[in-house]
């Protein structure tokens, strides 16, 4: 699934099974809410948190189509093309950051 047509499904389910999306502040509220949720996986998965037993049948990949569900939602919602919004944050990263990472010596 490409990503427009991934923005298509989303508003498809919406105007037929959602009702209507909520306004665009519920929603920024609710991806903050789903980013949390995930946040709260990763650091029990892979930091040094341990598992309480509300979070052991949580899914990571879940939580995560979660979080892509709601950015979908309000890319719809604000007239976003999410496909060229990535395109060019790909060209923005290419040139601000071509020989900063390599060159970072961090990273080696």
């Amino acid at each position: 699934m490409t990503i427009q047509q991934a923005q298509e499904k989303v508003d498809e389910w919406i105007r037929t099974l959602g009702v209507r999306y909520f306004n665009e502040m519920t929603n920024l509220g609710i991806l903050m809410e789903e980013v949390g949720e995930l946040s709260r996986i990763m650091v029990r998965t892979y930091g040094e948190q341990s598992f309480k037993e509300s979070d052991k049948n949580k899914n990571i990949a879940d939580e995560m189509a979660d979080v892509l569900w709601v950015l979908l939602c309000l890319a719809n919602q604000t007239g976003v093309d999410l496909t060229k919004a990535l395109e060019d944050n790909f060209k923005k990263k290419t040139n601000r950051d071509s020989n900063r990472h390599a060159n970072n010596e961090k990273l080696v």
